[in-house]
C-alpha cells in the first residue's frame, strides 16, 4: 500500500507555504487551542514506526521486533487521533489489535490469498472496477489515513490505477460507455485522502455523465482523523446534482468519540445519508456486548449499520478469523437486543457472485425483526 506522502494529489496544499501548516486563527470568542489540527498536519505526523508505537502506548519491549518484521511487509501508519483512543499497557486492547503489526501476518494460512475478493477480474479499465450491476467502482488511490491489519486490499497494486485527473479521462470514458451504470463509489484506499479541489473535480466529472445519480464515498478518515470533514469536502459532496452517500468502517464502539461525533453530525446535517460498514474480528468485536453497543452508538449519532463483513481470507489476516457460525450467533443475539433497523446485514463477499452474501439465520416466517 502506499505511503500517504507519496502522491501529488494527496493532501495537496494550495500553496507552498501551507505544508503542514495549521491554522491558528481563532473566530471571535475561540481561542486557538479550542481549534482541532489541520488535517493534513495530522496525516503527515501520523506515527510510521513500530519501535515508536510500542513506546507511546507502553507495550512490552518484546512487542517491537515482531511488529518490525511485519510492518516490513505492510507498513505500519497510525495517525495522533486514533492513537488517542488505545489503552496504554494494554496488549489486548481491541483497537491497538487493528493496527498492531504482528509475527502471525507472515505465516502462511491455507486459503488465504493476495486478492481474495478477485479485483483483478472485476477490472474493466485502470482504476474502475464492476462486480455489480448498476455501480462501478474507482480506486482513486492507494493512500489511507490507518493501516488496518485485516485489509482485504494490502496487497493490491495501486501503482496501477491513475494518479491524476487527466489520468482518469479514459476511466470516465469507460463510465460514460456504460448507460446500465448509475452509481459510482469512490474507494481506495481511502479516497478523503485526496485534497479538496481534487475531489470536487472528479465529482464534477463524474456528474457530467448524465446516466449517473449517485456517488459514494467509503472512507475511514472521518473514524481515525475526524478533522477531515470540513465545510470544503461536504461542499465538494454537495456541489452537483450527483446524490452523495458516505459510507463510514467502525468496528468497536470506542472508535466513536465526541470528535468523531462531531464528525458524523456535520455529515447527517448537511443531508448527507451516513452508512457503516464493520468488518466481524477475533479479538476486537466476536463478542454481542461489543457490537450491540457499536450499533448503539452508531445509530445515536445518526449513522446507520449497513453490513457486518465476514472477514476476506486475504493473506496475512488468518489471525483475525471469526467462524461464521459464530456471526451468525452474534447477529441472532443483536436481533433479541436491537431494534431491526440497528441490526447490519451479516454478508461475505464471493468472488463471481451478483452481490455481496448474506449469512442467513433460520427465522420463523412470522418473527417480526
Amino acid at each position: 500500500m502506499q505511503i500517504v506522502s507519496a502522491a501529488s494529489e494527496i493532501v495537496r496544499p494550495k500553496s507552498p507555504s501551507t505544508v503542514g501548516a495549521r491554522d491558528d486563527r481563532a473566530p471571535p470568542g475561540e481561542s486557538p487551542a479550542d481549534r482541532a489540527p489541520n488535517w493534513r498536519h495530522v496525516l503527515k505526523s501520523a506515527i510510521r514506526d513500530a519501535a515508536t508505537l510500542c513506546r507511546r502506548l507502553e507495550l512490552p519491549p518484546n512487542f517491537v521486533a515482531p511488529a518490525e518484521r511485519a510492518a516490513a511487509a505492510f507498513p505500519l501508519f497510525v495517525p495522533e487521533p486514533y492513537l488517542a483512543r488505545i489503552r496504554p499497557g494494554d496488549p489486548a486492547d481491541p483497537l491497538l489489535r487493528q493496527v498492531l503489526p504482528l509475527d502471525a501476518e507472515l505465516a502462511d494460512a491455507p486459503g488465504y490469498t493476495a486478492d481474495p475478493v478477485a479485483d483483478s477480474a472485476a477490472r474493466v479499465s485502470e482504476g474502475v472496477l464492476q462486480k455489480y450491476a448498476g455501480r462501478a467502482l474507482l480506486i482513486t488511490t492507494g493512500a489511507c489515513a490507518i493501516h488496518c491489519r485485516y485489509c482485504f486490499r494490502r496487497h493490491y497494486p495501486y501503482s496501477e490505477s491513475p494518479s491524476g485527473l487527466d489520468a482518469w479521462i479514459p476511466a470516465l470514458n469507460a463510465l460514460a460507455a456504460d448507460p446500465s451504470l448509475d452509481e459510482v463509489i469512490l474507494s481506495g484506499g481511502d479516497p478523503l485522502t485526496l485534497s479538496d479541489g481534487f475531489l470536487a473535480e472528479l465529482i464534477r466529472r463524474i456528474a457530467a455523465i448524465g446516466h449517473i445519480r449517485r456517488i459514494r464515498v467509503h472512507t475511514r478518515l472521518p473514524i481515525v482523523i475526524p478533522q477531515r470533514v470540513t465545510a470544503e469536502l461536504i461542499a465538494a459532496l454537495r456541489g452537483t446534482r450527483l446524490a452523495p452517500i458516505v459510507v463510514v468502517h467502525a468496528n468497536h464502539p470506542r472508535e466513536i468519540d465526541t470528535l468523531v461525533a462531531r464528525a458524523f453530525a456535520q455529515l447527517v446535517d448537511a443531508g448527507i445519508p451516513l452508512l457503516n460498514q464493520a468488518v466481524l474480528l477475533r479479538g476486537v468485536n466476536d463478542d454481542a456486548d461489543t457490537l450491540a453497543a457499536l450499533s448503539q452508538t452508531l445509530v445515536n449519532h445518526r449513522a446507520m449499520p449497513y453490513y457486518l463483513h465476514q472477514l476476506d481470507p486475504v493473506q496475512g489476516a488468518a489471525h483475525f478469523a471469526v467462524p461464521a457460525e459464530v456471526g451468525l450467533s452474534l447477529i441472532e443475539d443483536l436481533r433479541v437486543r436491537l431494534p431491526g433497523y440497528a441490526v447490519p446485514r451479516y454478508v461475505r463477499e464471493v468472488p463471481g457472485q451478483p452481490s455481496k452474501m448474506p449469512i442467513e439465520l433460520s427465522a420463523p416466517s412470522n418473527a417480526i425483526l
